[in-house]
């Protein structure tokens, strides 16, 4: 159990999107800085996602969840090249954990009709539901989380002295995978299961939404040596730095752990994450110098280097496209 008694930033952020002055506008930029800087995690509020529309993505993945299970894996994301769809409980599971993660998922990501680079932009699966019931709210949302990705990345990369056309550089055509989970009842799952067990997140910036009141995340803070609890709260996003974003950063941004326990004893639990990583043709735009003086090229060459070693064989050449997706989705 956590046992932490720090609590991770709360930032109001609104001060960077619409400032009244510079000051507002360096004050965010400092305070995320830190915060990225301490913990490599923080929340914000004051984002301009209407609460009405986190409302209503609560009832979409509700709506999508409660399908029967013969026609949720019609939409199985194992039969999606683009790994788009429906993912069952009990298929993912974290290296060192006994048991799967309990959970079940949804993933969507750019709709790119012309499929311009096979297997990381596609069409997406959508479910047998009325568009107001899923598609049109779920879409909304993310491009609204994915737009506050990259403000996300601006104010990391001001926050390192990077000038804005680094952001330009960096977010022209943006891999932004969005995955909507729920959690089963605390009593439903197994002693010793996680319903996402101890993991960083291996890319660029995570934007998660949990539902409010629904506690579950913990994070690991290494000057406690400790988990501390993430209250969900409403009209709050818990934002995250990736192993990408430590790595680029020459290790002044933290990428965390952090884990999943349901505390809801009867009732599920969701929550929905927007993971921003920048243009997948993107080279380092810090490229600073590490202890092992190596040059990542893109975020498709930090998969590979973040990948199982048995899975690192495959990215080469071309075949990284093709296999990208896969890696991307085992990862989170």
């Amino acid at each position: 159990m956590a046992i932490g008694k720090l609590e991770l930033p709360l930032i109001d952020i609104s001060g960077y999107i619409a400032p009244k002055s510079p000051e507002d506008k360096q004050r965010v930029i400092e305070q995320v800085s830190q915060a990225a800087r301490r913990f490599g995690f923080f929340q914000i509020k004051g984002h301009g996602i209407p609460l009405s529309l986190q409302q209503d993505l609560v009832k979409c993945m509700s709506n999508v969840f409660n399908l029967p299970y013969e026609e949720k894996m019609k939409m199985s994301f194992l039969e999606n090249p683009c790994r788009r769809g429906y993912e069952a409980s009990g298929m993912s599971h974290r290296e060192g954990d006994a048991l799967p993660d309990a959970k079940e998922c949804f993933f969507v990501g750019r709709d790119d009709p012309e499929v311009e680079l096979a297997g990381i932009f596609g069409p997406n699966i959508w479910p047998p539901l009325p568009e107001s019931s899923f598609r049109d709210p779920v879409s909304k949302h993310y491009d609204l989380t994915s737009n506050l990705g990259k403000t996300l990345w601006s104010i990391l990369l001001e926050g390192l002295s990077q000038p804005p056309e680094t952001v330009e550089k960096f977010s022209k055509r943006p891999i932004v995978p969005m995955k909507m989970i729920r959690y089963p009842p605390a009593a439903k799952v197994q002693k010793g299961q996680y319903g996402i067990g101890a993991h960083t997140d291996f890319g660029g910036v995570t934007i998660l939404f949990q539902q409010p009141g629904k506690d579950g995340l913990e994070v690991w803070v290494d000057e406690q040596q400790a988990w501390i609890d993430v209250p969900a709260l409403e009209d709050v996003y818990v934002i995250n730095c990736g192993d990408m974003v430590q790595r680029w950063s020459g290790g002044v941004y933290k990428s965390a752990k952090h884990r999943v326990i349901n505390k809801v004893e009867n009732g599920e639990r969701m929550s929905c994450a927007t993971f921003w990583h920048g243009d997948v043709r993107a080279t380092n735009p810090l490229n600073p110098l590490d202890e092992n003086k190596e040059t990542v090229e893109s975020i498709v060459e930090m998969a590979a280097l973040y990948s199982p070693p048995r899975m690192a064989l495959l990215y080469s050449g071309q075949s990284r496209l093709r296999y990208w997706p896969g890696l991307l989705f085992q990862r989170f």
